[in-house]
């Protein structure tokens, strides 16, 4: 009787801590970065645009992005914007898809929301300035 309830108890404490999940640094949840669409360097940064999917598409989207210092850590870049930009090509003109960015729980990472208004290449363009200084990059992602 005794093993069984040890056993039970170590069971809800290993449960327990595996729904604990990420927290912040105030005690908050830690936010879901989703799966990587695309990485890139942004000085010593590391930007990182992710979804739920890993994938882009024609459409609404709902993503993630992150900005992490060499450790992988989130820092806060204070003020950040994310572009699509689809150059002209023949009879269609010049794309600009800006997407909402809202501040998560966790500092440094960004929920952006955009609908992109048709699938293939894109460049995704983001720029921040803030406590990490100023900066940007871009990064060729496809949407299907």
């Amino acid at each position: 009787m005794k093993l069984i309830t040890t056993f039970v108890i170590v069971a809800a404490i290993l449960i327990a801590a595996g729904c604990k999940g990420g927290k912040t640094a105030d005690g908050g949840k830690m936010a879901d970065a989703g799966k990587t669409i695309k990485s890139a360097q942004a000085g010593n940064l590391t930007v990182t645009l992710s979804s739920p999917t890993g994938e882009l598409k024609n459409g609404d989207n709902d993503l993630m992005l992150t900005f992490a210092d060499a450790s992988g850590k989130p820092v806060d870049v204070g003020a950040a914007s994310l572009n699509f930009h689809m150059p002209a090509m023949g009879s269609m003109a010049v794309m600009n898809d800006q997407a909402t960015l809202t501040t998560s729980n966790t500092p440094g990472m960004y929920s952006a929301k955009v609908t992109l208004e048709v699938g293939g290449t894109w460049e995704a363009q983001i720029k921040y300035q803030g406590p990490q200084g100023t900066g940007q990059t871009s990064m060729t992602v496809t949407a299907k």
